[in-house]
């Protein structure tokens, strides 16, 4: 399934030219990859989830 994204709606490109998704884009896929992406508005937090699996060690 491939959708058309629209710039500064689904995503827009940084200062270094990397696109980046924005929540608008998160929340139409659906669910969250747990990837710590930027504008993630399932709230995972990718440095908080590292430190919970150092202390777990």
């Amino acid at each position: 399934m491939s959708q058309i994204l629209t710039e500064g709606e689904d995503y827009y490109l940084n200062e270094q030219g990397l696109m980046v998704f924005t929540a608008k884009y998160h929340l139409k896929r659906g669910y969250c990859c747990q990837n710590g992406c930027r504008h993630c508005p399932y709230g995972f937090n990718k440095k908080k989830r590292e430190a919970e699996k150092g202390k777990s060690k």
